[in-house]
């Protein structure tokens, strides 16, 4: 797989994980529960935490042109895209809509009570919403 298409892969993955627009996470970045949740990195006394960081850098991102974006951003954008994956992996049961786990997920640029998360390498999510999922037959195992 050529840089190029790799660079696509990332873009996309990126824009379906972040379903928040850069004015809507930036005004949530600036609430008391989203600078109460997260993980502070080791030494950083009571400094901000990692998730809130990378919002700040993800507002960033969705605001420039795709042309203007370096190899490190696409680096953030991939750990972006795994750290979603991997929260969404563990949802709560219940209400989630005034949890941690749901404050430190849209740090991060993705409101859960949003939508569901394409999978991985899948349609994207605005083709599931012109054509619905897959027939189950189509979806492969355990999907």
């Amino acid at each position: 797989m050529s840089r190029g298409d790799q660079d696509r892969d990332t873009y996309r993955e990126f824009t379906e994980a972040v379903n928040m627009k850069p004015g809507e996470l930036s005004r949530w970045l600036e609430t008391e529960e989203s600078k109460h949740v997260g993980w502070r990195r080791k030494g950083g006394g009571g400094g901000e935490t990692v998730g809130h960081e990378s919002g700040r850098k993800i507002v960033d991102l969705l605001r420039r042109k795709r042309g203007e974006l370096s190899e490190a951003d696409y680096k953030h954008m991939r750990t972006v895209v795994g750290y979603v994956r991997r929260h969404m992996a563990q949802r709560p049961s219940g209400d989630v809509r005034a949890t941690r786990w749901r404050y430190s997920l849209m740090n991060w640029g993705h409101d859960p009570v949003k939508g569901p998360l394409p999978p991985p390498g899948g349609p994207s999510r605005k083709a599931l919403e012109r054509h619905g999922a897959p027939p189950k037959e189509r979806r492969g195992p355990g999907r």
